[in-house]
């Protein structure tokens, strides 16, 4: 996040309502909750406890347990769109941005957003359940790889990747592999088939760098 970006957003919030603040707060302790014990698995007393609100008050913001999921499930997407962009932002490069990406994700059993990948939890959970969330989470699996893609595409133009790279075809691949990885580790409780995958994506970045 740049620092005009920073600002935006002190200002957005002192601009919000009470309702408006006290919604956000229902998101941000809710999150990490939905996240970490799936939307069946996530009672509203789970919530009230968190929030120290009552059953109430959380339906004033939110009509149901569904209407919160949904809500939640954006945040948490959003939070890791959000990290994703910001660790790659740190670097002026194409490459520099995809390595990023990759270091970013290294370690699923210390994840940037808590509970682990939104994408792999929520999309598991929902394939035969809630076509809603679904949508939602497949929205962000066809945009990532085509996100890497683009980078790619964009490092190939600036001469830093051979033109021979297949930017798709790498962007899917590497995106599987890591989401791939996140489930093996998160799993088993340890790191060494990530840390395999990372390597080898990480190879073919310098085989196909000039």
């Amino acid at each position: 996040m740049t620092e005009r970006s920073f600002i935006f957003v002190l200002l957005f919030r002192k601009k919000m309502t009470k309702a408006e603040r006290t919604k956000q707060f229902i998101l941000e302790k809710s999150a990490p909750i939905f996240n970490t014990k799936g939307v069946a698995g996530t009672a509203m007393s789970d919530i009230m406890e968190a929030t120290k609100l009552a059953k109430g008050s959380l339906y004033v913001h939110f009509d149901s347990k569904e209407d919160l999921s949904y809500a939640v499930v954006d945040y948490n997407l959003d939070k890791l769109a959000e990290k994703s962009v910001a660790a790659m932002n740190k670097h002026k490069t194409a490459k520099g941005k995809i390595l990023a990406f990759v270091d970013l994700y290294s370690d699923p059993l210390n994840p940037p957003v808590v509970g682990g990948c939104p994408m792999l939890n929520f999309g598991m959970e929902a394939d035969d359940t809630n076509p809603i969330i679904k949508q939602k989470v497949n929205r962000m699996v066809q945009a990532s790889p085509q996100k890497l893609a683009a980078i790619i595409e964009q490092g190939i133009k600036d001469g830093e990747f051979k033109n021979s790279w297949n930017a798709k075809e790498f962007g899917i691949k590497m995106f599987a592999m890591i989401e791939g990885g996140i489930l093996m580790s998160r799993v088993s409780g340890n790191k060494e088939r990530m840390t395999i995958l990372i390597n080898v994506i990480k190879k073919e970045i310098e085989e196909n760098s000039i």
